[in-house]
Order: C-alpha cells, then sequence, then structure tokens
C-alpha cells in the first residue's frame, strides 16, 4: 500500500540558517542560496530550506506524486480539519495541500513542484536523493494512525516492546521501504533525514568525503532491521542528524507489516544504536 508519493524537500528551523547552509555545502554539496531571511541549499536530487526559528524542530516536510492519478486520489481525501494554509514554500507547486499532524508537524502534498536551477559551487560526490525523515514523538500510535488511516501512507515495520507498546514505526509512500519514521521518545521533535544513494562503492565515496572535510560520523556504519539499508550518519550544527544510506528495501504493494523487538539490534544488526528513549 502506497500513496504513490516521494519525498522532494525540508524545511527546518534554525538559530542561524546561514552557517547550516555552509556546513551542508562543505559535507553534502548543497549549493546555499538566500531566500528572504531563509536560505535554500540545493543540489539535483536533495534540497533543504532553513528558515529563522528553534534548532531541531521541522518547519514543513513536501512530498511529490509521481503521477496525476494518485495525487488526484490524495486531493479527494477526507482530511477535515487536519487541513492548514500553506507555508512559504522553497519551490513553486502546480497545486499543493497542507496538513498538521496530531503533533503539530507541517506536511505539504504537491503536484508538480519546481527545483531550483543548479547552481555553480556543486561539489563532485555521488549521486544521492532525498528519501526519508524521522520524527519523535510521544505518542507514535496515535502518530501512525494519523499518517496511515487518514493520509494512507503504508505500514512497513513495526517496533514493539515486550508489552506490544508500539515504539516506532516506519511508513511508505511509495515502494521504498519508509518515506517516514516515527520514533517513541520523551519529548516531540525532529529527530533525522536521509539522502539515498546508489550502493556500497558510493557510501565509501560518501565516506572518504566526510574524511576529507574532517566532518565526525556520529554511528556508522551499519544496517538497519527495517528496511535493511546500510547508512552511517552526521550532526550538523544544530543537533540534527543527517544520514547517508544505501540499498533500502523495496516493498511489494501486498507487503505484510513486520514486526520488530524494541532492542539496538532492530536499529542497527550491526552493532550499537542511538536509541530515541
Amino acid at each position: 500500500m502506497s500513496i504513490g508519493a516521494y519525498l522532494h524537500h525540508l524545511n527546518l528551523t534554525s538559530p542561524d540558517p546561514v552557517r547550516m547552509g555552509a556546513y551542508y555545502q562543505r559535507t553534502h554539496g548543497l549549493v546555499p542560496v538566500p531566500h528572504g531571511e531563509a536560505v535554500i541549499g540545493a543540489t539535483p536530487g536533495r534540497l533543504l530550506m532553513w528558515t529563522p526559528g528553534q534548532s531541531g524542530q521541522l518547519g514543513y516536510a513536501m512530498f511529490a506524486f509521481h503521477d496525476e492519478a494518485d495525487w488526484r486520489r490524495f486531493k479527494a481525501r477526507e482530511l477535515g480539519a487536519a487541513k492548514r494554509p500553506l507555508p512559504t514554500l522553497a519551490v513553486s507547486v502546480q497545486d499543493a495541500v497542507a496538513i498538521e499532524d496530531p503533533d503539530g508537524n507541517c506536511t505539504v502534498f504537491a503536484w508538480q513542484p519546481g527545483f531550483p536551477a543548479k547552481q555553480d559551487g556543486a561539489l563532485d560526490l555521488p549521486e544521492a536523493h532525498m528519501q526519508h525523515f524521522a520524527m519523535r514523538t510521544q505518542d507514535p500510535d496515535r502518530m501512525r494512525a494519523f499518517y496511515h488511516e487518514v493520509l494512507g501512507f503504508g505500514v512497513s515495520d513495526r517496533v514493539e516492546d515486550p508489552s506490544g507498546t508500539l515504539r516506532a514505526c516506519f511508513l511508505r509512500t511509495d515502494s521504498l521501504h519508509h518515506s517516514l519514521a516515527l520514533f517513541g521518545a520523551p519529548t516531540a521533535g525532529f529527530d533525522h533525514f536521509s539522502f539515498e544513494t546508489t550502493g556500497w562503492d558510493a557510501m565509501k565515496h560518501w565516506g572518504d568525503h566526510m574524511a576529507r572535510v574532517k566532518e565526525t560520523i556520529v554511528w556508522g556504519i551499519g544496517r538497519h532491521g527495517p528496511g535493511d539499508d546500510v547508512f552511517f550518519m552526521v550532526r550538523d550544527p544544530d543537533g540534527n542528524l543527517a544520514e547517508v544510506s544505501a540499498e533500502i528495501e523495496v516493498c511489494a504493494a501486498d507487503r505484510p507489516t513486520g514486526l520488530w523487538p524494541h532492542e539496538e539490534r532492530t536499529l542497527n544488526q550491526w552493532g550499537k544504536a542511538i536509541m530515541r528513549d
């Protein structure tokens, strides 16, 4: 099950958008461009926008649709009180709908969003595209129900503790294992995002690049259980985790929901993990 959409870009709030743009240019090859008080960092396949505000918060996430039929089916959903006015967007769109989830996060669903023109100064890095993001929440089951039952995301995997309480959930919007992950945590907020690259060799090049610019890998290299992707993460100046991953699971439309135990090996089959609780 999926709605036929993919993660297009993220808007994060930051006390210093200029600093964040410079950081992601150095580490991830995004070329920063001023956008009013905001900064947009982009290169083919990946885009981030930073607007002034508190660190560690999602301004909005934008999903785009692969084809018009899927977009029309989504627009026909009864979204009721979840709909909200569109925020100021990083790109132009043909049509869009904004919603607010139970934690107050804004997600925009758009038909034919634009993409900034390629800017001079892009780094020679392996291909990678914006693939998923994750949020921390005090009520993962309520958030799962909203994204699955109201918005139509597919549930790929659940993580439960011995009592059967949902501790994490991985949801998909197309055939890739997840475009959104939800982690139970003491406080709600942004957790991480991931750029998906093309495979093992590309992961090596990304890792070598982080070494050249003296950026510390804070988690990984490892392999997630849900999604089966190999990954590493760095931490940006605002404390957000930025992931590079590869080989994420491609799911059949009728793939049953998987169930994993709440333990470190679920989040990293190869060893240590960041546990959000």
